[in-house]
């Protein structure tokens, strides 16, 4: 009897033990990933930027020999595109920074080199959260172009359209930021000054782009929308488009000026991709087209390109 109670005793034992050292590391791994999430936590939560960028680069080459079909003999194009972003957010507070950058070229032996693609792109955008998903914003924006760009007549002629800061547009405003999804976000603003300036003294002597002539710059005083969205269509398609209003109070304010960019993005590979963009252009000032070359007109640019794109 009393070695059956020794028994017991220390069955007894040897279970209370093995039970309190099962719990034991149990609350020791509950502490360690409590711990590990708190870290992680106060990591993710003293981030108040994110930053990056992207480089495309998109090369075509095409040569041909006693072709009896005819054309140029040797084609090159290369176009390339620089991105960088800079997204600050803490409690109600918020400042968003763009700056897109496009240059592109094509030669051909019968034309020789002409630029396809010339675009530089800032926009700054800083918010205070009135309510979810609503904030009162301030918004500065500037656009131009890096080179000359050229008409080309059939005579073998050709006309300056364009320069370094000739036409550059600068947009200052002040609106309403809503942003109901992630990568949607739609800024109106019911007062807004856009600068025209027309640096290139020939250009600024035609009174291009809507300048008086022999003057360098231009304001309006109008009503501004800008619609952003970058949407993954898939694990592969990424879209990323923008479209700008502005309408002028002064001056034929039903001719609202337009500003349209899309652009679809394929992943092939790591550094692999295709890509689609089309580009639409609306602006009242821009009377370069028609019979005589003093219309505004419609303006599109789409563009098909296979090449190297890295992220960072």
């Amino acid at each position: 009897m009393k070695s059956i109670l020794s028994s017991i005793l220390f069955l007894s034992f040897l279970v209370v033990n093995t039970s309190s050292f099962a719990q034991d590391k149990t609350v020791k791994e509950m502490q360690s990933e409590v711990a590990k999430d708190i870290k992680k936590h106060e990591v993710d939560s003293g981030k108040v930027w994110k930053t990056g960028g992207q480089f495309d680069l998109n090369l075509a080459q095409g040569s041909q020999s006693n072709w009896a079909a005819g054309g140029d003999d040797f084609s090159f194009s290369v176009n390339s595109y620089f991105g960088l972003y800079a997204f600050y957010k803490k409690e109600k507070y918020s400042w968003d920074n763009t700056l897109d950058l496009n240059y592109g070229l094509v030669n051909t032996t019968s034309l020789g080199s002409r630029k396809n693609d010339d675009r530089i792109n800032f926009l700054t955008k800083a918010g205070y959260e009135i309510a979810p998903k609503l904030s009162l914003s301030a918004l500065f924006n500037f656009r131009s172009q890096f080179s000359k760009g050229y008409n080309y007549n059939k005579d073998g002629t050709k006309d300056l359209l364009s320069n370094f800061l000739a036409p550059a547009y600068i947009l200052l405003s002040l609106g309403l930021d809503y942003k109901p999804a992630d990568g949607l976000s739609i800024f109106v603003s019911p007062i807004t000054s856009r600068w025209t300036i027309v640096r290139d003294d020939s250009l600024s002597a035609k009174g291009a782009y809507g300048v008086v002539p022999g003057k360098k710059s231009y304001n309006e005083i109008g009503a501004f929308v800008t619609v952003n969205y970058l949407k993954n269509l898939s694990k592969t398609i990424t879209y990323k488009g923008r479209l700008d209003l502005f309408s002028n109070y002064e001056k034929n304010p039903q001719n609202v000026d337009v500003l349209m960019n899309n652009m679809f993005t394929a992943k092939v590979s790591k550094v692999l991709t295709a890509s689609l963009g089309l580009d639409l252009i609306y602006d009242d000032n821009v009377k370069l087209f028609g019979p005589n070359h003093d219309s505004p007109a419609l303006q599109l640019k789409s563009q098909i390109a296979v090449g190297m794109s890295v992220k960072f």
